[in-house]
């Protein structure tokens, strides 16, 4: 076999490895039973098709969020969406079987979905809604970052080059946005912030729009300010991202 030959065999070797490494997606969704007096539960999940590192890593991660949202019953050993589908079930009936006539109906609802993949990151966006009594249902936002070539979940500190200067910058920008004077403490308008400092909130993921910054409700703000949401461009913070993203 000529030289031009073998190479042009490697590269068509290697075009179709990337080719397979390419992750697709279908959403899967669990639903419970319709049943009156029983809790609503609707769950729609992104679902990695290929079996490799990257695929497991991501199902793997949702599939644990899942089951944290929905854990409610501790004598249950969960390791499926079933099972926390199930055990949200058996923690509304343990309280309705202690209190009867004042056990409102339990509702959740999860959804999920890719908002952001390049060759470098993918990231999933998880929005749930949970409503176990009280006043009013609690719902949230939550991104999962992950290393697209490595095959395996990011940590927010893994998105940056300098966390701390990527900090002070997204802190401007807080305060730009919220109205919240350079010269005054971060709380001074009304914000919780601990410790009266401002801190990158819980999450954080990529989105088309941009690098989003997401406070959910109650982590620095009342129930009635809802969320807050910051999304920087990419042209904005490349500089503080470990790795490049298109503008």
């Amino acid at each position: 076999m000529k030289r031009t030959s073998i190479l042009t065999f490697c590269f068509l070797v290697l075009l179709a490895c990337k080719k397979k490494e390419a992750l697709t997606f279908k959403t899967v969704s669990y639903t419970s039973e319709s049943c009156e007096g029983c809790p609503s539960v609707a769950i729609n999940i992104p679902l990695a098709m290929q079996k490799t590192k990257l695929g497991n890593a991501i199902n793997n991660s949702v599939r644990e969020e899942v089951i944290f949202l929905l854990s409610y019953d501790d004598t249950l050993e969960v390791s499926t969406v079933e099972d926390a589908m199930k055990s949200f079930t058996n923690g509304y009936e343990e309280l309705k079987e202690l209190y009867p006539d004042e056990t409102p109906g339990w509702e959740a609802k999860i959804d999920a979905s890719v908002s952001y993949e390049d060759q470098d990151v993918i990231t999933i966006q998880l929005e749930s809604f949970l409503f176990t009594g009280g006043a009013h249902g609690y719902g949230a936002k939550h991104f999962l970052n992950f290393d697209a070539k490595k095959g395996m979940e990011l940590e927010n500190w893994q998105l940056f080059k300098d966390s701390r200067e990527f900090e002070k910058f997204a802190e401007s920008k807080f305060r730009s946005q919220e109205k919240v004077p350079n010269d005054a403490p971060i709380n001074s308008t009304g914000f919780m912030f601990e410790g009266d400092a401002f801190y990158l909130p819980e999450n954080i993921g990529f989105t088309q729009s941009g690098l989003q910054l997401l406070y959910n409700q109650y982590e620095v703000a009342s129930y009635a300010d809802g969320p807050i949401e910051i999304t920087l461009p990419f042209q904005e913070v490349q500089k503080y991202l470990t790795q490049k993203k298109k503008s």
